[in-house]
């Protein structure tokens, strides 16, 4: 709900996190099987991150 106000506070954070999670579910909902640490990574672009702070 939003404040009386009429302006909404975003939590740019929490926005990304619920992206993520909605990427997990679908990837997870695709596979025929467990995701793999590695495709849970893929999906996640953790190895993206990782070199991005190691450049």
């Amino acid at each position: 709900m939003a404040p009386v106000g009429g302006t909404a506070v975003q939590d740019h954070v929490a926005l990304a996190e619920i992206e993520l999670c909605g990427d997990l579910i679908i990837a997870a909902s695709a596979a025929e099987d467990r995701l793999s640490m590695e495709s849970i990574d893929e999906v996640l672009r953790v190895t993206e991150e990782r070199k991005a702070w190691e450049s």
